[in-house]
């Protein structure tokens, strides 16, 4: 039996309309949704009058179910798989899925589409030829030495975080005295919108000053001035 294929499908990380006609037209043709979370997919799905069969697939998630998607997809069914917002196999089990599938020799296509990452570093307006991406902090064990690597980077490093911690974070920032600047992209796409810049003292004085802006997703560039 010939394999299925599984796409890998960039949804909106905000506005609804970021997402590309291919990446409809995929996800109305498959045989399977495998997603991070059935509830988040599900709005976007409804919003486009589309119908289909929702697995999940998440950071805590077991091998059983890695195994339960190939096994689709080695039985001939097309799967999409999206994370709950923009390109996957960035900070979710994409990469884990997509290694999987080469195991079995089947084809992932990527559908690219929305990216935090790619939407901050379009209007960084600083040189971004060169850059490390870092994903998102570790809570506590790892953290301090997380941001020591930032302090020390030559090249633009972008990472994401939670507004939980994004305040914490750049004070530790500021502690470890690295005299570079914070380009911030806070709520991509989305109606409250805004990127705020400034040398780490300037950034972490806005948002104590605008706890009401603590909310949401960050995108974060650390560069040198």
């Amino acid at each position: 039996m010939i394999n299925g294929i599984l796409y890998i499908v960039a949804t909106p990380i905000g506005n609804l309309e970021d997402i590309t006609l291919r990446a409809l037209r995929i996800l109305k043709e498959v045989d399977l949704v495998v997603c991070e979370d059935t509830r988040v997919t599900s709005k976007l799905l409804s919003h486009y009058n589309i119908s289909k069969p929702l697995l999940s697939l998440h950071q805590h998630s077991k091998e059983t179910q890695f195994e339960k998607i190939i096994f689709q997809i080695k039985d001939g069914k097309s799967v999409a798989y999206v994370s709950d917002a923009g390109t996957p196999g960035i900070s979710d089990p994409g990469n884990q899925l997509v290694a999987a599938a080469a195991k079995e020799n089947i084809v992932a296509v990527p559908i690219p589409g929305a990216s935090a990452l790619g939407a901050l570093v379009s209007v960084s307006g600083i040189d971004m030829q060169q850059f490390v991406f870092m994903g998102f902090p570790p809570h506590k064990k790892g953290r301090e030495t997380f941001f020591k690597k930032i302090a020390a980077a030559e090249h633009p490093t972008v990472y994401y975080d939670s507004p939980h911690r994004v305040l914490k974070n750049i004070e530790l920032l500021e502690k470890l005295g690295s005299g570079k600047k914070i380009i911030i992209g806070r709520e991509l796409t989305k109606i409250f919108e805004e990127i705020v810049r400034g040398d780490i003292p300037e950034i972490k004085k806005y948002f104590q000053g605008h706890p009401e802006k603590m909310k949401g997703e960050f995108a974060i560039i650390v560069h040198c001035a």
